[in-house]
């Protein structure tokens, strides 16, 4: 056995690491949908002016990156795209959605889409704040109409 020193990685490695820890977490947490999913807002000519990528595992819905170009940045693009994300998620039986986001970046947006904080890292990066946030609905029923769960964060108890 040997240890390697750091360095970017090679695909094999990637996919060996990714095979082990995938068969490590199904042993432990069962198997689960897992999906990768999009939305695009795109102009006349096809071009991408904005978009959400997100994940669908373990029962939660990610946003990993929500972009939109500043021309149409007030525009209610942003919601649009979070709630298509959470509608699709709901259609699947996903409830429970999480995602991070920067001082510097789109903290009140996210806050009035229903999200709150439950986590931050400070200067990270360096002079901001990395916000995680979360936004928890009690139940879906058959038309996919939701109730947001309150969550209560209690302080200095």
């Amino acid at each position: 056995m040997q240890l390697t020193p750091p360095q970017p990685p090679q695909d094999d490695e990637i996919e060996a690491l990714r095979i082990g820890l995938s068969g490590y977490n199904k042993d432990h947490a069962g198997t689960h949908l897992r999906e990768r999913i999009a939305s695009f807002i795109k102009d006349e000519e096809g071009k991408v002016q904005g978009g959400i990528i997100a994940d669908i595992k373990w029962g939660w819905l990610h946003v990993d990156w929500l972009w939109i170009d500043e021309r149409i940045r007030r525009d209610g693009w942003g919601g649009r795209l979070l709630g298509a994300m959470e509608q699709y998620a709901q259609s699947k039986g996903i409830t429970n959605y999480h995602l991070e986001t920067t001082s510097f970046q789109a903290l009140p947006f996210y806050q009035k889409q229903g999200y709150e904080v439950f986590g931050q890292l400070p200067d990270m990066p360096p002079g901001h704040v990395s916000y995680f946030l979360r936004k928890m609905i009690r139940e879906v029923s058959k038309d996919h109409s939701c109730r947001i769960n309150t969550i209560i964060t209690l302080k200095n108890l």
